[in-house]
């Protein structure tokens, strides 16, 4: 792979805690992802399923993981299959793993060919009385796919449908909540790649430049730094586009004058970072949009304060959202007898900050995890407040990546420019 070797201890240690959660007698088996059609011949590039990424290592298509800890033969209780090469595929394809590569970087003992599957599952079958398998399940998700393990669902339950059939979905976004050293590494990797990739376009920003010249600037910095590329669709939007939340089109030309909200992040080994800033186009923020900016920034520092161990997202988000609130207020967009006597089920900030300031990160953008669970060390939050003025054309996002440690947190972000004097310095300087 194009990212550098991971200790196969990271993926032996996430199995070992999910065979913790197992009841006994009880089968896992995850799939890899489809590899999906464009048009005519073509296909998307490939991406592996986080789930089997994150218990086995293996970046593979056409790949089976089985975790059987009950099995009589020691053999069974863990095994990947894997799909075999040929000459034939070598030519046409490219390089896969050997038997002997896959051991190594997974630390799954038993590698079987992915024809052999069909021919073990009966005898696991036979001993396993709960079967876990795997689905996407995510708040936001709107599956409409069929994927492979939603196939398999379908194909045990018909040939066996006194067994007792179980989500693996919880469980992992138990586990996943929670980063080791290690994957805070990799993650640590993206932000510091991503981080090269705003320094950058920093000095190409200017009056005349395309939204899609900034993209491809990132994406060079990217791929020049061993990320497959970005860890989600880009957001550069200028001026007026920065009102749109979810703005991917990037066609628009930076004015004079404009603000560039830009929300971007690379990814490394699966693994995400996410980072927002918004720079004034000709490297000068005018007196209102350094006001906005300022207030932005006030806000982001506060609530990076409240991303401790012990609070949690309903009592987090009150508290920012009475933050922005007075910077509202302040900046002449809210009145503050209107906040006063507002409806608490519908707060007037939503007006100008209609997102939420945070999400779970790592092997996805908006990751896995309960929700409404209490920090704890080793989660990984973004913290991205914004305010959004669409009747002046201007949005200002700022986001950084938090770890939650055990005294406080630490922002994997935290070298990134933020202040608007430094934005501004480093855009002068890039010019000279």
């Amino acid at each position: 792979m194009r990212y550098g070797s991971i200790s196969p201890d990271l993926f032996i240690q996430n199995r070992r805690n999910f065979t913790q959660l197992l009841p006994p007698a009880s089968l896992a088996i995850f799939h890899s992802n489809d590899v999906l059609p464009t048009n005519a011949d073509g296909t998307m590039p490939f991406r592996q399923n986080n789930d089997l990424f994150y218990l086995s290592g293996v970046d593979q298509e056409e790949s089976i993981l089985v975790i059987f800890p009950d099995a009589r033969l020691p053999q069974y209780r863990e095994i990947l299959f894997l799909k075999e090469t040929s000459d034939h595929i070598l030519v046409w394809e490219g390089y896969k793993l050997t038997k002997d590569e896959a051991r190594v970087q997974s630390g799954v003992p038993t590698i079987m060919w992915l024809d052999s599957f069909k021919q073990v599952l009966p005898a696991l079958m036979n001993e396993a009385e709960n079967v876990y398998l795997n689905s996407n399940e995510h708040i936001r998700a709107v599956v409409e796919v069929e994927t492979r393990d939603a196939r398999l669902g379908r194909e045990l339950r018909a040939e066996y449908p006194l067994h007792q059939y179980r989500r693996a979905a919880p469980l992992l976004h138990q586990l996943r909540a929670i980063k080791s050293p290690e994957e805070i590494r990799l993650m640590q990797q993206a932000a510091d790649i991503t981080e090269k990739a705003f320094r950058r376009v920093l000095g190409f920003v200017r009056p005349g430049v395309w939204e899609y010249e900034i993209e491809a600037e990132l994406y060079h910095e990217f791929l020049r730094n061993r990320s497959r590329g970005p860890a989600y669709g880009s957001i550069l939007a200028s001026g007026a586009n920065a009102c749109i939340l979810h703005y991917v089109s990037n066609d628009r030309e930076c004015k004079d004058g404009d603000v560039i909200l830009m929300d971007f992040g690379a990814e490394y080994a699966n693994y995400a970072a996410d980072l927002s800033r918004s720079i004034p186009v000709n490297g000068t923020f005018t007196k209102r949009q350094r006001a906005v900016y300022e207030a932005v920034l006030r806000v982001m520092k506060f609530a990076t304060s409240r991303l401790v161990a012990g609070n949690n997202i309903e009592d987090y988000h009150a508290e920012v959202g009475r933050t922005m609130e007075q910077e509202l207020i302040g900046l002449d967009l809210l009145n503050a007898n209107d906040v006063k006597n507002q409806d608490p089920a519908a707060p007037l900030y939503k007006k100008y900050f209609m997102h939420g300031t945070s999400h779970y990160l790592g092997l996805d953008v908006h990751d896995v995890g309960f929700k409404y669970r209490t920090f704890e060390p080793g989660m990984v939050y973004t913290c991205e407040p914004g305010i959004y003025i669409r009747e002046e054309g201007l949005g200002i996002r700022l986001e950084n990546d938090i770890l939650i440690t055990k005294t406080g947190n630490d922002d994997l972000m935290k070298n990134i420019p933020l202040e608007a004097d430094d934005i501004e310095r480093l855009m002068r300087e890039a010019r000279a």
